[in-house]
């Protein structure tokens, strides 16, 4: 990431403070604004093509379940995961510069916070709209779904709500992250690995050993997506609140 020098040194106020350490995350536009989208573009390209050799080799008669066989996507779930290491890499980059113009601690995460939900709102504003498109051209003529997948909802505002709660998620899960690297480096981010994965084999077994698959995935069901997704909140307000609470302990990385 190339950093350019925005005013933070001694800023007026407290909320110019913040704004202009949410516009330091947008000095390289290229990472946060221009490579997901040119990689969502090859993954639209690559599933229209797959989709038209798919259609063009089915008999007619065929084609109704073809078509109905193609809905069921996931390549743009990409661009969540790739958030999560937007986030890593931002504020792992940015948190020294920032740190040397004078910048505290707190005013840097609210920062970070502010550029994360400005570009889950951009994200999410975009796949909805190309979600709407591939609506009204029936899946790019072929029937397929790459914004508009089952599992992002089936309404507009129902899209809206999952996709922006998932970008937030993820960026401040990725936040989380950066944040055991600041404080820890290397070594604490295994151990948070290792850890979180000794949690979810200790999550899985439990729901073995009490044969409570059957009621787990109940519970799913009448939750629905709206419902799971909105449980998420509660893990990005863990990750936010970790993420700052590590960040006011953090050192510099060329400072440790």
């Amino acid at each position: 990431m190339t950093i350019t020098s925005p005013a933070l040194a001694h800023p007026a106020s407290p909320m110019k403070r913040i704004t202009n350490v949410a516009r330091l995350h947008f000095a390289n536009p290229w990472t946060t604004l221009t490579l997901p989208w040119i990689i969502l573009g090859v993954i639209f390209i690559g599933n229209v093509s797959i989709w038209w050799i798919i259609y063009s080799a089915s008999p007619a008669e065929n084609r109704a379940d073809v078509l109905s066989g193609l809905n069921f996507g996931g390549g743009n779930f990409f661009i969540f995961i790739y958030m999560m290491v937007v986030a890593i890499q931002a504020m792992s980059i940015t948190f020294p510069y920032a740190l040397g113009f004078g910048v505290t601690r707190r005013d840097y995460y609210l920062g970070s916070s502010l550029a994360f939900v400005i570009l889950a709102a951009i994200y999410t504003a975009g796949l909805t709209i190309l979600a709407a498109i591939e609506d009204a051209t029936n899946g790019w003529g072929f029937g397929g779904s790459l914004f508009a997948t089952i599992f992002v909802g089936d309404t507009t505002l129902e899209r809206i709500y999952v996709q922006f709660l998932l970008f937030l998620f993820f960026f401040f899960f990725g936040s989380a992250i950066a944040t055991v690297w600041l404080r820890w480096k290397a070594n604490g981010v295994a151990a948070f690995f290792i850890v979180l994965g000794i949690l979810l084999v200790a999550g899985l077994a439990l729901v073995t050993f009490t044969d409570s698959w059957g009621a787990l995935g109940e519970t799913l069901v009448s939750l629905g997506r709206i419902g799971i997704v909105s449980w998420s909140l509660v893990a990005t307000a863990i990750s936010a609140v970790a993420g700052f609470l590590l960040l006011r302990r953090a050192t510099p990385r060329n400072s440790a």
